[in-house]
């Protein structure tokens, strides 16, 4: 259960909230002859929102049922929505449906910063056994504790370091302040020797113009998108995480769904998610080629960067992080039951599949 304050503060916030949503209102249901959905979607402005989730939404759906159902759909971060209160305010029913971050989240439920730890997934391949083996706990979780139904897992491209000032590796990085988004994020850079500064998407480029920080841990494509390459010199590839969002539903909102739609949503959102992650992968090779100013670069603005390779040093440095820190201190602010989730999921599949760190 929740903190009593918390809980309190999420219902003084539902009627603003709601306010903010188009339609949406906090109940505990959805009736069940509504023929528009309310869904709250992910960040704005980025590939995943305005090139699958924005029209599958309000297009793709209609064409699907027949014009039978619709929907309307909103960024997160443009609806009044506190993105580290999503599950919280999905399981009121204040959103119905909705696309939380899990590195929002995890700062108030520490067991879903368990898929997407700071140097854990060091490719997509790595991630998607994770995934695989994760999943089933993670959908048991949201039912049984937050009463949301869990029907897509969606992924930004890799998020990289951004730095205004040249450096050659990431223990170079030392002293510098740095934009992270979750928690483990923080455990890897303060471990390097830097400063965390948690920094909302939007508000990135205003504290790196402001010097507030000086480099910024964020998508390799989505940080072209805002114009990081405009204000940032050096950048280095190596995936730090890769930004999960899952999408799900309040449970009496689904329940209350009809028969059909229901057995649409089952059948397309796996295909949503599977075009998010293909181009989630395809972006994080284009951003970091536009960066630099590839000719490659057909999606996004070309800059003028410089790619700090990463070698072997970076790799062990990180994966010494990873056992040594950001492993035991997201152990600390979970519990044990969070030590058994990650022995029976991803801690099982790190053990299989290579020497790596094991939560122990």
């Amino acid at each position: 259960m929740y903190e009593r304050p918390i809980r309190l503060l999420i219902m003084a916030l539902a009627m603003w909230v709601s306010s903010g949503l188009a339609g949406a209102q906090p109940l505990p249901a959805m009736p069940v002859q509504a023929q528009k959905l309310q869904i709250v979607g992910g960040l704005a402005n980025v590939h995943q929102y305005v090139r699958n989730e924005e029209p599958f939404w309000t297009r793709e759906l209609s064409r699907l049922t027949a014009g039978k159902y619709s929907a309307d759909i909103a960024p997160f971060d443009r609806s009044g929505v506190p993105g580290e209160l999503m599950l919280q305010l999905m399981e009121l029913g204040v959103v119905p449906f909705g696309t939380a971050l899990l590195s929002l989240s995890s700062s108030q439920l520490p067991a879903l910063g368990a898929l997407d730890l700071a140097g854990l997934n060091p490719d997509i391949a790595s991630l998607r056994r994770h995934l695989a083996a994760f999943r089933p706990h993670l959908q048991k979780m949201l039912r049984e504790q937050q009463s949301v139904e869990l029907l897509a897992v969606y992924i930004y491209p890799a998020q990289v370091m951004f730095c205004k000032r040249p450096f050659t590796g990431l223990n170079d990085l030392q002293g510098r302040r740095i934009r992270i988004s979750s928690p483990t994020q923080a455990d890897l850079v303060s471990a390097l020797g830097a400063v965390p500064v948690l920094v909302g998407f939007n508000q990135i480029m205003a504290n790196m113009q402001s010097g507030n920080t000086e480099c910024a841990v964020t998508g390799a494509m989505s940080g072209n998108t805002i114009g990081l390459h405009e204000v940032s010199t050096h950048y280095h590839p190596m995936p730090i995480s890769w930004g999960i969002a899952i999408f799900g539903a309040n449970l009496d909102a689904w329940n209350a769904l009809p028969a059909d739609l229901q057995a649409v949503l089952k059948r397309e959102l796996p295909k949503l998610e599977a075009n998010i992650w293909a181009e989630s992968e395809r972006e994080t090779a284009e951003g970091l080629a536009c960066n630099r100013g590839d000719s490659s670069c057909t999606g996004g603005r070309k800059g003028k960067m410089k790619e700090v390779a990463y070698t072997r040093a970076d790799t062990e440095r990180v994966q010494e992080i990873l056992r040594d820190a950001v492993i035991p201190r997201w152990q600390q602010r979970c519990n044990q039951r969070c030590q058994n989730l990650w022995d029976t999921t991803i801690g099982a599949v790190l053990q299989a599949n290579s020497p790596r760190p094991s939560a122990r």
